[in-house]
């Protein structure tokens, strides 16, 4: 039951009228897709709680609702989505490159060049900073050094060239990448010495910022992929142990400390860097068992456990990059041989993904992030 004292007149589903000089009351909270038609400073009161929010940004489907009480939760879009772009970064196509690629996710159709990273390279881990719109990617294989530990970080509003504003703490390669609201963090990797590593990495997002070890995987990897929740990041698959793998790891953002095993993939494989999250699930597609796979799996984030089999790529492919918009899953290049493929998949229901746009050039083992 809700109610309005004051105007609240032409009150449709998925939207509230203007407050006028009253306060739009509702039994439950408002969410992201609550649209005030009074736009900022429309005032909003769960009569259950007594919590009372004030829209403080009214991007469509995407609104902001501050508490203003002693309460806690503000209803806001979730730190690790997009929604406007995705990034594709470097990668090879048996040349390392600098490429920053753009992908919309408000229409399909082909990616634009829009920057460069500040050193040529491939397998970097990627974490987004959505609250600043800045893009970093961390790590991965160049010319020389081959292994690199840079932290590049680049404006996604903008595009442009990349800055390098840190170090990681050990340089690697094929590590997966994650994001909270505040850091970014970067599991596992292929390494010069030891071979396969770990580390858990963390660093805080700014304009100079190095990251430093506050954790480690349940086992050494590489070729791992990476997912992020509200919560939670995870390490996917890769290639541990001298085989292939089937561990979904996953690691706390509230507090540092070691990452556990809480599940496993439908097949064990390599090469997974098509991670995707929605609100809910983790979507891993694509990677290597005995050959290239097409296979989007998925996993609930409440209840943790193994994954199931929703649906297929347009093509078999290990070493994709995934990136998230609110709605989609999009599966972006990876190799057998180099795609430039972009596959488009949806959270709101399992099937297969479909083919909306092209890279500007075929490459796989790129970073992603997205805004």
């Amino acid at each position: 039951m809700s109610g309005t004292v004051g105007t609240n007149s032409g009150r449709v589903s998925g939207s509230i009228g203007s407050a006028g000089s009253g306060i739009t009351t509702s039994s439950s909270d408002p969410a992201v897709d609550t649209n005030p038609s009074g736009g900022v400073g429309t005032v909003f009161t769960n009569t259950t709680s007594g919590e009372t929010y004030v829209c403080t940004d009214d991007t469509t489907d995407e609104n902001v609702w501050t508490n203003v009480g002693d309460g806690t939760g503000n209803i806001q879009p979730a730190a690790f989505q997009g929604t406007s772009y995705g990034f594709a970064c470097g990668g090879t196509d048996g040349t390392y490159q600098t490429d920053i690629e753009r992908i919309s996710f408000t229409s399909d159709g082909d990616s634009s060049d829009v920057g460069d990273l500040s050193v040529a390279r491939f397998g970097s881990a990627g974490a987004t900073d959505v609250a600043n719109s800045y893009g970093y990617m961390q790590g991965g294989g160049s010319t020389s050094p081959t292994y690199s530990n840079i932290i590049d970080r680049f404006a996604m509003g903008s595009g442009g060239t990349a800055s390098d504003v840190g170090d990681t703490s050990h340089s690697r390669r094929t590590a997966g990448g994650s994001s909270s609201s505040t850091h970014g963090y970067m599991n596992g990797g292929e390494s010069a010495s030891p071979t396969y590593v770990d580390i858990l990495d963390k660093f805080a997002f700014g304009a100079s910022s190095s990251s430093s070890d506050v954790g480690n995987l349940t086992d050494d990897g590489g070729e791992i992929g990476g997912g992020t929740s509200e919560s939670y990041g995870y390490s996917i698959g890769g290639y541990r142990s001298s085989a292939n793998s089937n561990i979904i790891d996953k690691y706390a953002f509230s507090s540092d400390g070691d990452a556990a095993d809480v599940g496993n993939l439908t097949v064990a494989r390599s090469g997974t860097g098509g991670g995707c999250s929605s609100l809910t699930y983790i979507y891993m597609s694509g990677g290597y068992d005995s050959g290239a796979s097409n296979i989007i799996d998925k996993w609930a984030i409440a209840s943790d456990g193994d994954a199931t089999d929703v649906g297929d790529l347009t093509q078999v492919r290990y070493n994709p990059a995934g990136t998230s918009s609110t709605t989609y899953g999009y599966t972006v290049g990876g190799r057998q041989p180099y795609y430039n493929i972009i596959d488009k998949f949806s959270f709101s229901s399992d099937g297969d993904s479909t083919d909306v746009g092209n890279l500007t050039r075929a490459v796989g083992y790129q970073g992603t992030c997205q805004y």
